[in-house]
């Protein structure tokens, strides 16, 4: 089958490159469901897509991005307006998905679509309720794993040997998965010894692990200081910006008005690492690893 996909992407360059992004536009629709019901704790199945009023949603104003565009972010049936996350979480998942198909070959790409569904969810759902649910930390590492005994191209292994492969993907997804939760349950407990109080939450263990399972280790440990990096980053323009903005009145909310999750920026590290980074970070690992350690063969 994969072959068959193969053929036809070299034929008709722009029909799989055009459905990646339709179908990423409709999986982004479902994950603003997700997010907007896991946290919840409500069926993303049933009842169907309603406005606030109570009213259903007609599928005809229920299209990924357009609809929104033509309604003008305005509901048809009371005109209550629909929030700018829907088109922009549809818009995200669908250029993500086309950029891992662009990307990779069609097995790498399928779990690229996975494993972008799952941080965009814990995503959001973090940004609103500073929690990552266990189907997405736990549920995700088993995902994971499963997917890189099934495509081990995942891991890199593509030497076409017969389970060789797939167990070899396994061990790497299970080392990611076991060296990314505890390297930030360490720099968890740390920081709360040092500074007197809890700086990062479980979930935050757990999703590292989910990440180090689609990723490897080097992909875990990336999104740690990676994320670090990208949040000490956004701090410093917000303490630019800080005098122009409105006065906090609540003085015990925190520097930004609210405690400041650790998992966007964790997702976002992982996936910077997936996308783009994997061979140059791999490289600056393995040549240290060479100074440390003698040259060896991974």
């Amino acid at each position: 089958m994969l072959t068959e996909i193969a053929s036809i992407d070299e034929h008709f360059p722009w029909f799989f490159t055009s459905l990646s992004f339709i179908f990423g536009a409709i999986v982004g629709s479902f994950l603003n469901v997700c997010i907007y019901r896991i946290p919840a704790e409500k069926s993303v199945i049933t009842p169907g897509s309603h406005c606030a009023c109570g009213k259903p949603i007609a599928w005809y104003d229920n299209i990924p991005i357009l609809s929104w565009i033509l309604l003008r972010g305005k509901a048809r049936c009371c005109g209550s307006r629909f929030s700018f996350r829907y088109p922009l979480v549809e818009l995200l998942t669908a250029g993500l998905f086309l950029l891992c198909w662009i990307q990779f070959p069609p097995a790498m790409a399928l779990c690229g679509w996975v494993f972008v569904s799952i941080l965009i969810c814990s995503t959001f759902i973090d940004l609103d309720h500073m929690i990552i649910p266990d189907r997405f930390t736990i549920g995700a590492a088993m995902v994971g794993l499963g997917l890189a005994f099934l495509f081990p191209v995942l891991h890199g292994q593509t030497e076409g040997l017969l389970l060789i492969d797939n167990l070899r993907a396994l061990i790497i997804a299970g080392i990611g998965l076991l060296i990314g939760s505890a390297t930030v349950l360490w720099i968890a407990l740390v920081s709360e010894i040092v500074l007197r109080k809890e700086t990062m939450g479980f979930g935050d263990v757990k999703f590292l692990g989910a990440i180090g399972a689609f990723t490897g280790w080097e992909g875990a440990l990336f999104a740690i200081f990676g994320g670090a990096i990208i949040g000490t980053a956004g701090l410093l323009v917000f303490l630019a910006l800080r005098p122009f903005l409105p006065k906090n009145p609540d003085p015990d909310s925190g520097l930004l008005g609210r405690p400041i999750p650790f998992g966007p920026m964790l997702a976002l590290g992982g996936l910077l690492y997936f996308l783009f980074l994997h061979g140059p970070v791999d490289a600056y690992f393995l040549e240290n690893a060479e100074m440390l350690f003698g040259e060896f063969s991974p």
